[in-house]
């Protein structure tokens, strides 16, 4: 009989838990295995506070479940799970029920309120994407608002923000609350002295995970964006209008209608639904042993948020941050295997956290990384670009090209304000249709040499070994000193085209050249520059740059050179190559393509005959033109869409999410 896992919660831990037992029991009939959660997305909780202060779109947090188990042996279900039955080993949910061999708790967690009154009532929570939207658009009404408010009070109370939190999420909220708020007041045309920002939390630093150099630079960089920084201060009351704070037995009441909670979790409800029949505590995380099973049902595993969890010779359980939920779903995932196959040894949970990173805004960052017994500071820039190459690592194993795409693309291609650690540098401001002439014109270049080639008899006779050797023969000439080239003006065969611009030469002598400078590196390859004239009386038409790369001269010398039908098959590439290119760019059709194939190209004839600086253009021209230039009065425009949405319904393509949006 076959045994069935079943996953509750399609979280970090569950997805990754998921997707390393597919992969294991892909050949194997035997083994079911089913993901439930109430969404059918996996939210980036990590990023909730980049929607809910509209630095990046809202589909950015969200990626299909259907999309990540495309093509794996992964029931995907759609419902709520209410109760479990460890007896009969039967999950309940209101949809239907799901009996089990193996059960994976991975529900993750819910805000926890510390029995504040009023807190859960009246403030907004940052722990799902409808928070991060429903809290987008509320920070948007108030600013709408408090535009048109004549009374000063209620302007007062409109303005007024509180983060109540001083972790990771509660800062890292304040941090971009204050980036978007100046962004607001220009577009509302509200001072921006009006609006107050609070980061509230009873402890007495920021990021208590962090050390406090570093829990230090982050209160002083919210102080510098305006937030007002209220530690050893607690949330007492929070009304529908109004947050009530204490501090050195002090209460003050200031007038709210934005309290965002930030200040702890527990566990989710189903989570905490089964601690009253296994061992729980910590606010309703599952008690493991060694293996991540339950103390009280080996049938049970638990991993990421719902852990309690104590590595040998730690002190403290393990934390709930995304580098518990990658390690742990490895090793339950490891252990199920071994008792399902009855193979191999099960492994203990012996985690190796290699730090914490916090961002404020989407500027600033710090973070403590390394190994456990080596660990150091990174200055902001550097942290910030940690943290969007570590989510990349994890989005790979998630939904791999297809979520890495859409990620860089949120992140830098299309980020608002220029808030990205990188500004707006990256980011597409240029309209496409300004590239319209430049492709046009580089494909007309392209299909003009091609059809040049072809009436010197490219497609029949021989002709690189004067190609090559005759432009190797001129840089010698100079490099090495003669005084004279051997070319009847090097324009004679260069300076009009593609590799028709290259540094090819002639049979007769021409004034000295000047070697502007000739590098070898380490034998790798050498790069010279130089000029067909002296460089006083040089123009663009005289300057030529060559890379020797001695394997590329091993592959012509040894290859092509000594057999005409190679030369020519080659040429033949080269021509038909060459046409293509030229049709490609003229229509815009297949234009990424196309332009990389036409920087190939350079790149050959660089490392071949050279090219002359009045002919580098054509390389500026196809990286420019390399993305999207083709959806812009060109047939890319119909093709490409007709292609993606064929291409995407290819199996092996959707299981390897070679595939974006």
């Amino acid at each position: 009989m076959g045994k069935k896992i079943v996953i509750v919660g399609a979280g970090y831990s569950g997805i990754l838990t998921a997707k390393k037992l597919a992969k294991k029991f892909k050949n194997n009939k035997d083994v079911s295995i089913t993901i439930i959660d109430k969404n059918p997305f996996h939210t980036m909780l990590t990023e909730l506070h980049e929607v809910a202060a509209n630095r990046v779109d809202e589909d950015s947090i969200k990626i299909s479940l259907n999309k990540v188990f495309a093509g794996r042996k992964v029931q995907v279900k759609l419902d709520t799970i209410t109760s479990i039955d460890f007896e009969k080993k039967l999950v309940l949910g209101t949809a239907e029920n799901y009996d089990y061999d193996y059960l994976v708790m991975s529900a993750g967690s819910k805000p926890t309120y510390f029995g504040t009154s009023g807190a859960e009532e009246f403030t907004f929570k940052l722990w799902s994407y409808e928070d991060a939207v429903l809290l987008k658009d509320h920070i948007h009404n108030t600013f709408r608002k408090a535009a048109v408010e004549t009374d000063r009070e209620e302007r007062k109370k409109l303005l007024t923000f509180y983060v109540v939190g001083a972790g990771f999420t509660g800062a890292e909220m304040a941090g971009e609350l204050a980036e978007y708020a100046p962004i607001l007041c220009a577009n509302f045309e509200i001072d921006r002295k009006e609006v107050t920002i609070c980061n509230v939390d009873v402890l007495n630093r920021t990021i208590p995970n962090l050390p406090e150099k570093l829990s230090g630079k982050v209160e002083r960089r919210m102080k510098k964006m305006g937030i007002r920084v209220m530690l050893n201060t607690s949330v007492v009351k929070v009304g529908k209008d109004f947050v009530e704070t204490k501090s050195n037995d002090v209460i003050t009441r200031e007038g709210t209608y934005t309290v965002i909670w930030a200040a702890g979790i527990e566990g989710a409800d189903i989570t905490a639904e089964a601690g009253k029949n296994l061992q729980s505590g910590g606010r309703g995380r599952i008690a493991l042993d060694p293996y991540l099973r339950s103390l009280d049902d080996k049938a049970v595993y638990v991993v990421g948020d719902n852990m309690l969890f104590t590595p040998e010779g730690e002190e403290r359980p393990v934390p709930q941050i995304v580098e518990n939920c990658e390690h742990s779903a490895s090793t339950a995932a490891h252990n199920i295997i071994c008792a399902i196959s009855g193979q191999g040894q099960m492994e203990k949970y012996k985690p190796s956290f290699h730090g914490f990173m916090v961002c404020i805004g989407g500027r600033y960052g710090v973070a403590r990384v390394g190994l456990p017994n080596m660990m150091f500071n990174l200055p902001s820039w550097l942290a910030m670009l940690s943290k969007h190459l570590i989510n990349i690592i994890y989005f790979t194993q998630v939904l791999g090209w297809n979520k890495v795409f859409s990620y860089i693309r949120h992140e830098f291609f299309t980020i608002r304000n220029c808030r990205s650690f990188v500004g707006g540098h990256f980011s597409n401001r240029t309209p496409s249709f300004l590239l319209v002439p430049l492709r046009v014109w580089l494909g007309a270049v392209w299909l003009y040499e091609g059809i040049m080639k072809v009436t010197e008899g490219w497609m029949t006779t021989p002709k690189l070994t004067g190609f090559f050797g005759g432009a190797q023969a001129w840089y010698d000439t100079i490099v090495n000193g003669g005084g004279t080239s051997t070319t009847d003006g090097v324009s004679a065969a260069t300076g009009t085209g593609a590799e028709e611009g290259s540094a090819q030469v002639g049979n007769a002598a021409t004034e000295a050249g000047t070697v502007i400078f000739n590098f070898d590196f380490i034998g790798l390859f050498q790069a010279i520059f130089v000029s067909g004239k002296e460089l006083a009386h040089s123009t663009l038409a005289d300057l030529a740059f060559k890379l020797d790369i001695p394997v590329m001269n091993w592959f012509i010398d040894t290859l092509i050179m000594p057999n005409d039908s190679v030369q020519v098959a080659m040429q033949i590439f080269i021509v038909i190559a060459e046409i293509l290119i030229g049709l490609a760019l003229i229509g815009g059709l297949f234009t990424f393509p196309a332009a990389g194939f036409s920087l190939i190209l350079q790149f050959m004839f660089v490392t071949t005959t050279g090219l002359y600086l009045g002919t580098f253009w054509m390389i500026f021209a196809g990286v420019a033109v390399l993305i999207g230039a083709g959806r812009t009065f060109g047939l890319d425009y119909y093709a490409m869409p007709a292609l993606k949405k064929g291409w995407k319904k290819i199996p092996v393509v959707r299981k390897s999410y070679l595939y974006h949006d």
